[in-house]
């Protein structure tokens, strides 16, 4: 995975010395509208966690010091991640965070990978910009199955992407989501959906992206 390009450089974005006071940082987040801002080390290069808006507030409401350092109400001192980290391991790792830290080689903070950047980079997979429809194929999930649908698609047009779903132990089958480029028309869809159902594979789900706002 490319994550440089993804990733918001250290210069690019507001960060927090260890050293500032709760009083400065809820000054700062204030100042520019964050909910979250990542904690530095005096050199500027270890993470050291993020600072939240809303923990300040909880901690000035209940009449805490606000001349306190930073560290005090610090969160998230051990999610990060590394440029070279594996997609799966960053999907599960970022959960419900804002944005997940992200580390250079020696291990000092190089940037941040926020949710809505990885959400926009699976967005764009599906290629739903230049598609014209997406199949959600159901299949048994046996050896063989994802290339048997891949060959009979290809026989009339090209797959702009495949997303396969791996779902829960209440449904015994894989759905695989198939997006075609544009060009497909209803006819030619037809005839896919035709030799697929021929092979027992369920067409789940049709949907037109030619129709999208």
């Amino acid at each position: 995975m490319l994550l440089k390009s993804l990733v918001y450089p250290k210069e690019n974005l507001t960060t927090i010395n260890e050293s500032t006071t709760l009083q400065e940082a809820l000054d700062i987040l204030e100042g520019t509208g964050f909910r979250c801002v990542p904690i530095l080390d005096e050199s500027d290069q270890i993470f050291r966690g993020n600072i939240y808006k809303m923990h300040i507030y909880r901690h000035k409401a209940n009449g805490g010091d606000m001349d306190l350092p930073v560290t005090h109400l610090l969160k998230n001192a051990t999610k990060f991640i590394s440029l070279d980290t594996s997609f799966f391991k960053i999907f599960f790792t970022i959960k419900e965070l804002p944005y997940i830290t992200v580390l250079d080689e020696d291990h000092h903070f190089y940037g941040i990978l926020t949710h809505s950047t990885l959400l926009n980079m699976l967005s764009q997979s599906w290629n739903i910009q230049t598609g014209s429809y997406v199949l959600t194929v159901v299949s048994n999930g046996k050896r063989g199955d994802l290339a048997t649908m891949a060959k009979i698609i290809s026989k009339f047009t090209s797959v702009a992407s495949c997303i396969t779903l791996d779902v829960g132990q209440d449904f015994k089958g894989r759905r695989t989501l198939f997006t075609l480029p544009a060009g497909v028309d209803e006819n030619k869809l037809n005839q896919i959906i035709d030799h697929l159902e021929r092979k027992h594979f369920e067409i789940q789900e049709v949907e037109s992206l030619t129709m999208q706002d």
